[in-house]
């Protein structure tokens, strides 16, 4: 199974290095398998962007990170889309690039056909940590369906017409979304219990000396009447 971490111009950087960190360890202790029969790994993670292998840079004082492949919506697995980092407001004219600016930027960037390809494509499903849901819903591609994001960005989802769901992870099926932006690990965590087992996952929490936090709120079983 593949993982593809997107990267875009002024991403955060813990979205993205926290699950990759979480699912390399993963895909390293489950073991598996390679394409060809030989030894491998049951679970790859890469970093991608939409223009293909290139330098990235982060909104984080220019911490920049290797794009080795371009995102490819077709390939069975996991889309994660992490969310922006930088200030959150700023004055007119200021000339500030606020994080709304970034994820508005990528939301309208030749990404957004490509995350419709990948949320179409019945074999992948697209996760988020933090802003990255925020930047699908202004793309237009999760109106109507249950969601979660950081808090500042929770009446934003919300305008978007998400559902938006007061959890740490919202699995809604074939999306994944993850408030906050340590909610990476527990991301990442997550998708490895989904697809590798509770063992795997226990395994590298222990690992890494975290214990998962928050509500996992799963679109199943019986809705409940209003309170």
């Amino acid at each position: 199974m593949l993982v593809q971490i997107v990267l875009f111009d002024g991403f955060d950087p813990l979205d993205v290095v926290a699950p990759f960190e979480v699912l390399a360890a993963g895909g390293d202790l489950a073991g598996g398998a390679g394409p060809d029969g030989g030894a491998g790994r049951a679970l790859d993670v890469e970093l991608v962007a939409v223009d293909g292998p290139r330098d990235v840079v982060s909104g984080t004082r220019g911490l920049t990170l290797r794009a080795t492949a371009a995102l490819r919506p077709d390939r069975p697995g996991y889309v994660v889309v992490p969310g922006a980092s930088g200030p959150s407001t700023a004055e007119p004219g200021d000339g500030v690039v606020t994080v709304p600016m970034l994820l508005a930027r990528f939301a309208g960037s030749p990404a957004a056909p490509l995350l419709r390809a990948a949320l179409d494509h019945p074999e992948v499903t697209v996760a988020t940590v933090c802003g990255g849901s925020l930047a699908l819903a202004m793309a237009g591609l999760i109106a109507g369906r249950p969601a979660v994001t950081h808090h500042l960005g929770l009446e934003a989802l919300a305008a978007t017409g998400a559902q938006v769901v007061a959890a740490r992870i919202v699995d809604d099926g074939d999306l994944l979304s993850a408030g906050g932006v340590t909610s990476g690990l527990d991301l990442g965590l997550y998708i490895l219990e989904r697809e590798l087992g509770p063992r795997v996952a226990h395994a590298v929490e222990t690992f890494f000396e975290h214990e998962r936090r928050g509500v996992v709120w799963r679109n199943t079983g019986h809705a409940p009447l209003p309170v």
